[in-house]
């Protein structure tokens, strides 16, 4: 009996009633018993509302993906448990890596962008502030925060380590706990991961429950502060949209479901050369992985009319040579079973569905050659005459299955593609820059993703059935209208965007980022050199705080210093030589000092020479130029510790400060953010100094 994980604890039912027995892919023998009869699901909805979301509230972003990345070396430590486990589900050793080593990759991915491009705090800040009153006292911005419920992630059955880990790694980053619902078929494999995961101690109580097996009332018990994120048919979708909780209560829901993912020929991708053969490789490699058992798996095959029967041929030699059907665990096995008896039938229905409507079977089909037990179908290419068939562009066989349809222009494979109404991915391939500017704009918002194909990153390219976590994995229409993954994106769709508006003080208390006009605890030179006050630049992080600022003193431009800094960097431009030129120019009223010289002049008006707590300037941002400075006038500049970020694996911090030049007037001259990396604490400990 395969038990589920709720309230920290493993649980099978005592005496149920409802059971699902689940069977080897590959020998049709029993692997488990499946039944949640019992099982009390509002329970784990207030476990995770209470003690996850405690628990997780209690780590800052930083630290929650740090722990993805051990929990992601543990999976790695222990995935060859998982992988003989997931023969039974029919995956070859292949399917593995995009499955299992896939899933371990995601959670290393989205650690390390969460550690990168996220805050080590609980807020996230989104976007520039924006200046309600004259005088700066009112402002408004948006935060992101956790949502305060649970994240429901229901997965399909092809993917039940990956498809539970895209899910779970952004919403733990987030801080919002998981409960996760696996499909039956393969959910022993999920709960394999999940044991791993649980067993390793390095999950926060309550961030993370199971459910093996159906997940009955679970939606009745969520309400608008839940996140729904499913993946699956779209039958099952419309269900759960129509459901109470998302359709009353709030719940917020988003879908991955149904694809009939294009690959498109492009005119001058043609039978010999490079772009021809990347596409066919690409093709076959989409319906052999996984048995074509992917949401993104390549079912309709987009060609010049002209070149439809030698890709039929391509496709034919290539499958012939390298497509063979078999027990996973054998090393020649390149496509393994489909995932249930079920599923088998579903996918033949499909195939016999599309013969019907005019398909001619070119490679494989219902006679084709397969192993005479378990779950397999052979590998199926069809064509059709007519490329405007409905069913090419409506019935999905989720198997090694793919039509292949030709057009006469390139308008006309642009409506081809269309006519799949919403998918997650369409690979074009094409060397032409001009013919992908058109299949771009003519496909993208149909799609969620677009490969485009040639010779220069065939080798490189992770492929057309591979969502990466940097980029987001979803389609419009059919596909289900979500938006997984993309990196920090994914976080956030487990975050509520909320408009804040209030003093420099207060704005500057909730998000953890000075703001202009704020409180500052100033420092000059005339303090810093009398020892009455500190400068920041002497402070660890274990003493800086936010608001610490240095304002400097004026410093005069001459026009020798003009025209030196002109000689030695060899930026002669007329603005800073030319003084009738300049003149005549509507921005400036004679030369002008360069702004990289007024840069440059900012860092030696407020560093503090000594060796100290700051280790390195790594960079500039947002730097811009407002007010010319011509000689004989002067600046100074104002320094101020605007956001400060410690490393959780490390001796230091990033430190970002305010810096802001002002002239002799007070006029603002120029603004930007300085980035530098502060050590925790001064002096650094022996063995670092040395």
């Amino acid at each position: 009996m395969l038990p589920s994980y709720v309230e920290d604890a493993w649980w099978i039912p005592e005496e149920p009633v409802r059971t699902t027995e689940v069977l080897d892919a590959v020998t049709g023998e029993p692997v488990a018993t499946v039944s949640t009869d019992g099982i009390d699901l509002g329970r784990a909805v207030a476990h995770a509302r209470a003690v996850g979301q405690k628990s997780l509230g209690e780590l800052t972003i930083h630290e929650r993906a740090l722990k993805l990345k051990q929990l992601a070396l543990h999976l790695q430590e222990h995935k060859k448990e998982l992988y003989d486990l997931s023969f039974r589900t029919g995956s070859t050793q292949r399917d593995h890596y995009i499955d299992i080593d896939g899933g371990i990759g995601t959670l290393f991915t989205f650690s390390s962008k969460g550690r990168r491009e996220l805050p080590n705090a609980q807020t996230i800040v989104d976007g520039n502030i924006e200046p309600l009153s004259a005088d700066g006292s009112f402002l408004g911005e948006h935060i992101y925060t956790r949502l305060p419920g649970v994240a429901v992630q229901i997965n399909a059955f092809n993917f039940p380590v990956w498809g539970m880990l895209e899910k779970f790694a952004p919403s733990f980053i987030a801080g919002v706990p998981s409960i996760v619902k696996p499909a039956t078929p393969t959910g022993y494999v999920t709960e394999a991961c999940v044991r791993l995961m649980v067993d390793s101690g390095i999950l926060p109580p309550g961030s993370i429950q199971l459910i093996s097996g159906s997940a009955r009332d679970l939606l009745d018990h969520l309400d608008y502060r839940d996140h729904v994120a499913f993946t699956g048919s779209a039958g099952t979708a419309r269900t759960l949209r129509e459901h109470t909780g998302v359709l009353e209560n709030g719940v917020r829901f988003t879908a991955e479901t149904d694809s009939l993912n294009a690959a498109i020929l492009a005119p001058d991708a043609g039978p010999g050369t490079p772009e021809f053969d990347a596409y066919i490789t690409s093709v076959v490699l989409e319906i052999t992985a996984k048995a074509g058992q992917k949401c993104t798996a390549v079912r309709r095959v987009i060609v010049p009319q002209e070149h439809l029967e030698a890709v039929v041929g391509a496709l034919a030699e290539r499958v012939g040579q390298g497509a063979c059907l078999g027990d996973p665990r054998e090393k020649s096995t390149t496509v393994g079973a489909l995932a249930s008896a079920e599923q088998l039938g579903e996918v033949a229905g499909a195939v016999e569905r599309l013969i019907a409507a005019g398909g001619a079977v070119r490679v494989g089909g219902p006679e084709g050659q397969r192993p005479a037990t378990g779950s397999f179908y052979p590998v199926t290419v069809l064509s059709f005459e007519d490329p405007r068939t409905p069913e090419v562009h409506s019935v999905e066989a989720f198997g090694p299955v793919t039509s292949v349809i030709g057009y006469g222009t390139i308008e006309e494979a642009i409506e081809l593609a269309a006519l799949g109404s919403g998918s997650l991915v369409a690979t074009v391939c094409t060397h032409d820059p001009g013919t992908a500017a058109a299949f771009a704009s003519g496909i993208g918002a149909h799609h969620g993703r677009v490969l485009f194909l040639d010779r220069d990153d065939a080798k490189t390219s992770t492929g057309h059935g591979s969502p990466m976590p940097h980029l987001v994995h979803g389609g419009p229409g059919r596909a289900g209208g979500g938006e997984e993954l993309g990196g920090v994106r994914a976080v956030k769709h487990y975050m509520q965007r909320t408009a804040i508006q209030g003093s420099p003080d207060l704005l500057t208390g909730i998000t953890g980022i000075w703001h202009q006009g704020a409180t500052a605890r100033i420092a000059t030179r005339a303090t810093v050199d009398s020892g009455e006050t500190e400068h920041p630049f002497r402070k660890s992080l274990e003493t800086l705080r936010i608001g610490d600022q240095f304002r400097s003193d004026l410093r005069t431009v001459s026009l020798q210093d003009i025209t030196d800094f002109a000689q030695e960097t060899g930026d002669t431009f007329y603005a800073h030589t030319d003084e009738e030129a300049a003149t005549a120019n509507p921005f400036f009223p004679r030369r002008v000092a360069h702004g990289y010289l007024l840069v440059s002049w900012a860092a030696g008006l407020f560093v503090d020479p000594a060796p100290g707590p700051v280790l390195a300037n790594y960079g500039l941002e947002n730097l811009r130029f407002i007010t010319p400075v011509t000689y004989d006038d002067a600046i100074r500049v104002t320094l101020t510790a605007k956001q400060i970020t410690p490393r959780v694996t490390d001796d230091y911090g990033e430190v970002r400060w305010d810096a802001v030049l002002h002239n002799q007037d007070d006029e603002l001259v120029a603004q930007y953010d300085v980035l530098t990396l502060v050590a925790k604490t001064w002096p650094l400990p022996a063995a670092e100094s040395d």
